[in-house]
């Protein structure tokens, strides 16, 4: 029997953060199983746990989204990391924990709430301006709602941008054919009226084949924008994020900089927890299916 956990992410309290699917001991599962079976849970991601490659690591992961890999993502990181902590995993260093994945080595650690160091960008810099007049305008932004627009890809490919205002990021409304193909982020300041300890307010839109979807709670997003924003000088050294307002949910980011990293962290909270069905994978034929 495979052990499964479905685990809530950056929330503030419970229900409120980003789920994510966990199977442990996955090192059965082709990759097309693990990539169908990611397709039905439906959530934004679904990981598996395998033992390390690298003999620094004290686990390996694989992320899928409904419609395919990603090299890393911020909320299936710390996930991953609960669950394998709560399934009675021993980290080699006390308090550090060293998650292998399609980057290479993320080091989380564990004080008040798990955090992960930032991994490296994959792509930085200003956005092309006919890219980012594209962006704004299909998010409903004017020009000088826009403060800055950069790319702050680590993975998932996130184009990032600094408005004036928490106000002006609640205010989007997005025209999902124009933002089709994208994924972007937006992050905008409180100036003291927003809720207790809450410094910005982050919303984040990616494409899933067709469809484009706002994400509840992102955590490879908040970090690119901490990387950006607080080399910048733009943000404080450590900061909270609230995300997941506009969909329901009240997640809570907090970023701190600290030991040459940016750490990335939040609760998490196993909400369900039990296996997978015997027989899955190998005695299940799960071969593609016709869309209908």
């Amino acid at each position: 029997m495979t052990a499964f956990r479905q685990v809530d992410v950056f929330g503030s309290g419970p229900l409120s953060g980003n789920p994510l699917a966990v199977v442990h001991d996955a090192d059965s599962w082709s990759t097309d199983q693990m990539a169908r079976f990611a397709n039905w849970t439906n959530l934004s991601e679904t990981t598996f746990l395998l033992p390390p490659l690298d003999a620094a690591a004290d686990y390996r992961v694989r992320i899928f989204t409904v419609d395919g890999e990603l090299p890393f993502a911020g909320h299936p990181t710390l996930g991953s990391a609960h669950a394998w902590l709560e399934a009675g995993g021993i980290p080699q260093t006390p308090g550090r924990v060293v998650q292998e994945c399609g980057v290479g080595l993320v080091p989380l650690h564990h004080a008040q709430r798990l955090a992960f160091a930032a991994p490296a960008l994959l792509r930085s810099g200003p956005v092309e301006a006919a890219l980012s007049a594209r962006v704004a305008a299909a998010l409903g932004l004017a020009a000088d709602d826009v403060l800055a627009t950069q790319w702050i890809d680590n993975g998932p490919g996130w184009i990032g941008l600094e408005v004036t205002s928490a106000a002006a990021v609640l205010r989007i409304d997005p025209d999902p054919a124009e933002l089709r193909g994208l994924q972007v982020g937006i992050l905008g300041r409180y100036d003291g009226a927003g809720p207790a300890g809450v410094d910005a307010e982050v919303r984040a839109f990616y494409s899933e084949g067709r469809h484009v979807i706002e994400d509840p709670v992102t955590g490879s997003l908040n970090a690119g924008f901490a990387q950006w924003l607080i080399g910048a000088g733009r943000l404080p050294q450590a900061y909270v994020a609230r995300q997941g307002t506009a969909v329901g949910r009240d997640g809570r980011i907090h970023i701190d900089a600290a030991d040459g990293e940016i750490w990335v962290g939040g609760d998490t909270r196993t909400v369900l927890s039990g296996t997978v069905a015997a027989g899955w994978p190998t005695d299940v034929d799960i071969g593609h299916q016709p869309q209908i």
